[in-house]
């Protein structure tokens, strides 16, 4: 048997539950901050629910934390020495590794030492220990969830955790000047599916203004097409790598294979949208890849998505389907064409 904490996006907990009860069978579970973080009991041990999640990897759940260990506490000073003596006492998963600690904790908890408090005190206890109190890119994470009077700990790695940021809420600073906050869900697919953009050579964009997606792709050095009958950003005018097409997307005409990538976020409906992405498929070269987002837009999005996805398979390979913490009433889809 084995214990968890598992997080979706805000009113997304249902179906990370649910792709979970149909991966886990005989899993159980109890809201701990509703509809986005909850507990799971699991028949199967750790090694076994690790191996089956990463293999199947859901697209509502965003981080996947173990219960490895469990702290009652009382709400007074006492209770941050306790945690720092349950990591003293754990040194032999820490010592000579990069070690990141992440702190979370619902409305009803009694801990009430905040996430950097409690991260300064423990990364003085890894160092203590051998270890390297880290922030990015750590070997190992120690995730500490807290609710009403218990802390739950659990230990494990960055892929393990489906996320190496705190619940997989991964953070963009915002620049200055930045079209639109849109950028950062291109940036946070490039994280989740392991692309690099400034691989790829000649980018569609379609339902492009006022121009997040294309000012990063611009960025990392691709030539775009930008399709939106709307305007571009005025910082985006002139630039020699950009070829804006003033049409609507279902009107255009484009050579054959002309794109190695494809990238759209339009608020079309799911099925408007795969009718759309087939429709491009011939101007894409062999092998390209299409980064895309599916509006949720009812109240059965599993069904949904499993529709969308048998429709794009007559034409694309789907890599990869999640929802980011930057997607909101949609989820992000990474194809390869046929």
């Amino acid at each position: 048997m084995s214990e968890w904490i598992g997080t979706a996006n805000q009113q997304y907990a249902s179906y990370a539950m649910e792709e979970l009860r149909r991966l886990l069978p005989g899993a159980s579970f109890t809201q701990l901050a509703p509809g986005e973080v909850f507990r799971m009991v699991c028949p199967m041990g750790k090694e076994e629910v690790l191996g089956l999640v990463g293999a199947n990897p859901p697209i509502f759940l965003r981080h996947l934390q173990p219960i490895d260990r469990e702290l009652v506490v009382k709400g007074d000073a006492s209770d941050l020495d306790g945690l720092a003596d349950l990591i003293r006492n754990d040194r032999s998963i820490f010592g000579n590794r990069r070690t990141a600690v992440h702190i979370r904790r619902n409305s009803g908890s009694i801990f009430h030492y905040t996430p950097a408090d409690s991260k300064s005190v423990l990364d003085a206890v890894l160092a203590e220990i051998g270890s390297e109190p880290a922030v990015q890119q750590p070997d190992v994470i120690i995730s500490v969830y807290g609710a009403d009077n218990v802390l739950y700990i659990g230990f494990g790695t960055p892929r393990e955790m489906l996320s190496d940021w705190p619940g997989g809420a991964v953070r963009f600073q915002r620049e200055e000047g930045q079209i639109s906050r849109a950028k950062f869900k291109l940036l946070e697919a490039e994280r989740a599916f392991g692309i690099r953009y400034e691989e790829f050579g000649h980018a569609l964009d379609i339902g492009a203004a006022p121009g997040g997606w294309t000012s990063l792709l611009l960025e990392r050095g691709l030539r775009v097409t930008a399709v939106d009958p709307a305007d571009m950003h005025a910082s985006l005018k002139g630039h020699p790598a950009l070829l804006h097409l003033k049409q609507n997307a279902s009107e255009i005409k484009l050579a054959a294979a002309s794109f190695d990538l494809l990238v759209c976020d339009m608020s079309w409906s799911p099925m408007l949208m795969s009718r759309l992405v087939l429709d491009l498929n011939d101007a894409l070269k062999r092998d390209a890849k299409a980064i895309i987002t599916i509006k949720l837009m009812h109240k059965k999005p599993l069904q949904t998505i499993r529709e969308v996805k048998e429709r794009l398979e007559t034409g694309f390979a789907v890599l990869g389907a999640k929802q980011l913490f930057h997607n909101r009433e949609e989820i992000t889809l990474f194809l390869k064409k046929k």
